[in-house]
């Protein structure tokens, strides 16, 4: 008889899924705080389009959270709301969650500027579904975990070893913030990821002023919509983003001597290359104001904005960007 039930239930056809199971993120996450920095961020991946539109909520000095699975934007808007005011990511998920007609469908980690953190993962959300949070706190579905400095969640996973990764991966990993959440993000893939594959990523970390000419607190907001590889394309607008975004380290800057002169005259002379007027008119016969403003509006012309100076030195970050890019176009 127990064969026969084994036998009838494999040959079941397979249930469909939810009305609502293309609005689920289906998704891993990681929520953080830095305590030498107070930044705040996210980073996330799906196998779901533009997850960096609906799953990453932050504000500096307040905190970060993360809303998948059935996404509730409370969580994220009510979330940073409630943190502004006092409450901890735990009381500002409890809270929410009581005016939640749905709790068991959500899955939410949250971080405040003081570093507690919670998870939430629903019941009723798809195996494998679980996360952690900082000090060791772990749980599976039905569960609100709490610790200190992140959470990592997922559902529809191959296992739990993708949060498991991400956690010991973000509490070993040295460097920024930013840094730190992008290998956790590589590690939760390596543990297995989502089992339909990949599609989107993102990366949200927040500080005061930190965004371009401290116009906004959005120091990294990088949005991969869709892509075949998300983390690989992720990692590349976090290069580019630090090239372009980032301030010059006083490590990087190095003097403009006579023969660095000259091998930047030599692009001055002949650029922009559409236009009659060059940033140059002639060689200068030493290191003067005429040459380091031409220099400048180079610069300016090719967004290397927060890295230009006129102190007779150049951003090493930036020269070697220079020459790469001009090697490739077969100019140097």
């Amino acid at each position: 008889m127990l064969l026969l039930s084994l036998l009838q239930i494999l040959h079941q056809p397979p249930q469909p899924p939810p009305s609502d199971f293309l609005k689920r993120a289906h998704t891993y996450s990681i929520v953080a705080y830095d305590s030498a920095t107070g930044d705040l961020g996210i980073a996330v991946q799906s196998k779901f389009p533009n997850v960096g539109g609906l799953v990453p909520w932050a504000k500096a000095g307040v905190g970060a959270v993360a809303t998948q699975a059935l996404s509730n934007t409370d969580y994220g808007e009510k979330g940073l709301e409630l943190m502004a005011r006092g409450a901890t990511a735990p009381e500002a998920m409890r809270i929410i969650m009581r005016g939640d007609s749905q709790p068991s469908q959500r899955q939410v980690g949250m971080v405040d500027a003081r570093g507690n953190s919670a998870s939430w993962t629903g019941d009723s959300t798809f195996d494998w579904a679980g996360g952690r949070a900082g000090g060791g706190a772990a749980g599976g579905k039905n569960q609100l975990i709490t610790g200190h400095g992140y959470a990592a969640q997922a559902n529809i996973m191959v296992s739990d070893a993708t949060v498991r990764n991400m956690a010991e991966t973000f509490e070993r990993t040295t460097g920024s913030l930013a840094d730190r959440l992008i290998a956790a993000l590589v590690a939760g893939q390596a543990g297995g990821g989502d089992k339909r594959g990949m599609q989107s990523a993102a990366l949200l970390v927040v500080r005061a002023k930190g965004g371009y000419l401290g116009g906004t607190d959005r120091y990294i907001d990088i949005r991969v919509y869709d892509a075949p590889d998300p983390i690989k394309e992720l990692q590349r607008l976090y290069a580019l983003h630090k090239l372009f975004f980032f301030t010059s380290d006083s490590a990087d800057l190095v003097p403009i001597t006579p023969a660095l002169q000259k091998e930047l005259e030599a692009i001055l002379l002949r650029e922009p290359v559409n236009q009659s007027q060059k940033w140059l008119d002639a060689p200068q016969p030493k290191l003067n104001q005429k040459f380091l403003t031409a220099l400048a509006s180079f610069m300016y012309w090719e967004n290397y904005d927060v890295r230009v100076r006129m102190d007779g030195r150049i951003d090493r970050v930036a020269l070697d960007d220079i020459r790469k890019n001009r090697s490739v176009r077969g100019t140097r």
